[in-house]
């Protein structure tokens, strides 16, 4: 199986769709287990030591998601800028994308201008409209991330893929075990 759970001492997790606190308001998924393909998550330790030979971790905000949850987020926001149409298949779905933020040691989440999944222009990578400590968190976040080999979605600086991420099919929604609300 290429899903592999995401576990390492630089890498935390909260995963949004596990409760309420997403942009839906509802839970989507039953249990809080952040799962990639096996190459993303080697792509992720890598960001994890770089950002931790700065003091710094990640902290993971969704990583796969099973094609259920994505026609679930589609219908309640069915924009393409923000939300993969489930029809034509999603990174998440493939296992080869992450939405993650960066926090100090102690674990507290760096000033990124915008919430997570604030679907709104201030989200886009290059926005200029939050203050100088929000963009360079951004830009060290972009950094990190390139340097591990990963791409970003331009309108969501949480959002980072696989390079050519269609090589890699979509999985089955029972690869990763029990994992929806019902």
């Amino acid at each position: 199986m290429p899903l592999r759970e995401i576990s390492h001492p630089a890498i935390d997790i909260d995963l949004r769709y596990a409760t309420p606190d997403n942009f839906t308001g509802k839970t989507i998924y039953d249990h809080a287990v952040a799962y990639l393909h096996q190459d993303a998550l080697a792509a992720l330790v890598r960001a994890a030591e770089l950002a931790a030979a700065q003091g710094l971790r990640l902290r993971v905000l969704d990583a796969y998601r099973p094609s259920a949850a994505q026609w679930r987020l589609w219908q309640a926001l069915p924009d393409p800028r923000f939300v993969a149409d489930p029809r034509m298949g999603s990174m998440h779905t493939r296992g080869v994308a992450v939405d993650l933020t960066l926090c100090d040691a102690k674990g507290l989440p760096l000033d990124m201008g915008t919430a997570f999944d604030e679907m709104t222009e201030q989200s886009f990578h290059g926005a200029t409209s939050m203050g100088a400590a929000a963009q360079r968190n951004r830009c060290l976040l972009l950094g990190l991330m390139t340097l591990a080999g990963w791409t970003h979605h331009p309108y969501e600086w949480w959002h980072y893929n696989l390079p050519d991420p269609t090589r890699y099919m979509p999985l089955s929604d029972g690869a990763e075990g029990s994992f929806l609300m019902d």
